[in-house]
């Protein structure tokens, strides 16, 4: 049942709590904010924005009673709770019905064995879904013969690319084949781009403007560079990750999707190992298009090379443990899972080949009781339920996702509420019981994993709560948002006083596109601060939250200080048999310029703020979409 219009009018006039004074109210209208049909260049406020998703769970068949969808409205208008920021921005629209859950999930994770496998990711990524894959084993795509990819303008080009989704990926594969490709396929392909719109075209379905056909020229002969350096033999691991990193800043040229990215590697590939060596000089700028991580069982099976990341000489890379991951539930309860085979690009969620994580989230210092948070999970679960029971465009995925029903339910602000952790046990009780019933009341098999702590970048920062698991970065700290050019957005920041700038990247050139606007930042006092705890103090209560609540991971960025690290080894070497995930990052001296985050004190953050004036007109946006720092805070890269 649609929400009413007399439910409704109550909060039309009242005020979200937002948080850090206002600036979870302008990332909300950067964010997720859509256009309104009626009202050009006029987005959504916050309660148009829920009714659009409540109502749009019940369309897609949530099963909730109308007292439920008014209960969620509230929970989420008063940021105790939220879905999954795919869902947020998709829910509620004709992409339901077009493109089905794959409209609404977050993550994927897809093993890199054949050329399908990369335009299978092209497409993912371009619905602004992130991707984790594989190079653990590049031969498995075969030996490299020589191929020849021509750009021409001419009509009768072997192929003609459409404009849309499918087309440019169906380029991509189609020049991947001549390579890589069977008996049956050409060596040779010429294809034409003169149907793809220019630069600056309205996208009209997700938002933002076309980057034009002359970054999917770009990208492709990069890929084939590539290809023609390993005519003759297997690529390497870093050949492959060069490619999938192509890829994904193809995607990102448009500058209104994400393109996070995790790439899985073996501990003894010392090649790949400093592939993002960044003090080298010689290593391409697409390479920050993912987080770096090694499958490993064994932590005495790293080389030295791992840690030469934290010396502040690359970036740092993360640990991914398959077999826990396939064996552990809640820690210690064991809850196997052969068909994990790698993970999304934040490290919370173990997935099959092609699988996809369906994520929300708890806030969980705005929640008020043990009963409410058990109330809060079941109206979260059953839109995530419908959500994995939808069509999948992929057959392989589809199959995959009705099999497996994986849900990642998390809580965030843990810094924050650490006299309200007792109540996670009975709450994931109460939804594992919950999920026997509602699965067997409607044919579906029950999840093999319910539960997770993410990153939680965006929506932590609309609640003004701390990220998943993790301590505050800072009690006054800058905190860097990226936002498109076009993007209204930043003209309202400016006339309100905040600093923008444009964004360096990291060969020293500027960004055309993307701008960074500087807010101030304040975490209430007793909250957990990284300053205040030592790393392996983070990673206990990591391990606290895998046992008491996250029966998928805990995605976690631990934050190292000078002289941690032997701490860190040793700790490490007495806990990763159950530890599924982790990275790190120094906590300070990181290297990345124009850090998401920066530590000002009281007196830097007092004048900033007090530059500030207040506008009585609201700011519009959405153009911005999803770009790269929902996962900034956790195992996802940071650029």
């Amino acid at each position: 049942m649609a929400l009413s219009e007399t439910f409704l009018s109550t909060y039309i006039s009242k005020t979200p709590p937002w948080g850090f004074d206002g600036l979870g109210y302008i990332v909300y209208k950067r964010t997720y904010a859509r256009l309104l049909e009626d009202k050009e260049h006029t987005t959504e406020e916050w309660w148009q924005t829920l009714r659009r998703v409540v109502d749009g769970a019940e369309s897609i068949g949530a099963g909730l009673t109308g007292a439920e969808s008014e209960r969620l409205f509230d929970y989420m208008f008063n940021l105790k709770a939220s879905l999954g920021g795919r869902m947020l921005w998709q829910l509620g629209t004709p992409n339901n019905d077009r493109l089905g859950g794959d409209s609404l999930v977050n993550c994927w994770f897809v093993d890199l064995t054949k050329p399908e496998d990369f335009s299978w990711m092209f497409e993912r990524l371009m619905l602004g879904g992130g991707v984790g894959f594989s190079v653990t084993d590049p031969a498995a795509l075969g030996t490299v013969r020589q191929g020849m990819v021509q750009h021409l303008n001419e009509p009768d080009a072997d192929f003609i690319v459409p404009d849309k989704r499918e087309g440019w990926a169906q380029a991509v594969l189609l020049a991947l084949r001549a390579y890589l490709g069977g008996e049956d396929d050409s060596t040779y392909l010429s294809y034409n781009t003169s149907l793809v719109r220019p630069a600056g075209a309205p996208i009209r379905t997700f938002g933002g403007k076309a980057s034009g056909p002359g970054i999917l020229v770009e990208g492709i002969e990069k890929i084939t560079a590539v290809l023609n350096g390993a005519v003759g033999r297997h690529m390497t691991s870093v050949e492959v990750l060069d490619i999938a990193n192509v890829i994904g800043s193809v995607v990102v040229a448009g500058n209104v999707r994400r393109s996070a990215e995790i790439a899985l590697g073996r501990p003894d590939d010392v090649e790949y190992l400093n592939a993002k060596r960044w003090d080298l000089g010689t290593i391409p700028m697409h390479r920050a298009m993912s987080n770096n991580s090694v499958v490993v069982d064994d932590i005495n099976e790293l080389p030295e090379e791992f840690w030469e990341g934290y010396s502040g000489n690359g970036e740092p890379y993360g640990l991914f443990n398959l077999t826990a991951s396939q064996l552990w539930g809640r820690v210690p309860e064991i809850l196997p899972d052969q068909s994990i085979v790698g993970t999304n690009p934040c490290a919370e969620i173990g997935l099959a080949n092609r699988e996809s994580c369906n994520l929300s989230e708890v806030f969980l210092p705005n929640v008020a009781s043990e009963e409410e948070l058990v109330d809060i999970t079941r109206l979260l679960y059953k839109v995530q339920k419908a959500i994995a029971a939808m069509p999948y465009l992929d057959r392989e995925s589809d199959e995959i996702t009705s099999q497996n029903m994986r849900l990642g339910l998390g809580v965030t602000g843990i810094a924050q509420s650490q006299d309200k952790l007792g109540w996670l046990d009975t709450a994931y009780t109460a939804l594992r019981s919950f999920d026997r019933l509602w699965s067997a009341s409607n044919g579906w098999p029950e999840s093999v994993r319910l539960t997770t702590v993410k990153p939680s970048g965006t929506l932590s920062l609309l609640a003004g709560v701390t990220p998943g698991v993790h301590p505050g970065f800072s009690q006054y700290h800058i905190r860097r948002v990226r936002m498109s050019v076009g993007d209204p957005l930043l003209q309202y920041c400016s006339d309100l006083g905040y600093t923008v700038e444009w964004v360096r990247n990291l060969d020293g050139s500027r960004s055309d596109t993307t701008k960074l606007v500087e807010f101030p930042c304040q975490f209430p006092q007793g909250t957990i601060l990284a300053e205040d705890v030592s790393a392996v103090q983070q990673m206990t209560l990591q391990q606290i939250l895998q046992e008491q609540w996250a029966d998928n991971s805990v995605s976690v960025t631990i934050y190292i200080k000078p002289g941690e690290l032997e701490d860190v080894r040793n700790h490490l070497e007495s806990h990763w048999r159950t530890m599924k995930s982790v990275s790190f990052l120094l906590h300070t001296d990181h290297g990345f310029d124009q850090a998401p985050l920066e530590t000002i004190t009281k007196e830097e953050y007092d004048r900033m703020v007090g530059g500030l004036v207040t506008s009585t007109e609201g700011p519009q946006g959405g153009m911005s979409e999803l770009l790269d720092d929902e996962c900034l805070s956790g195992a996802c890269p940071i650029r």
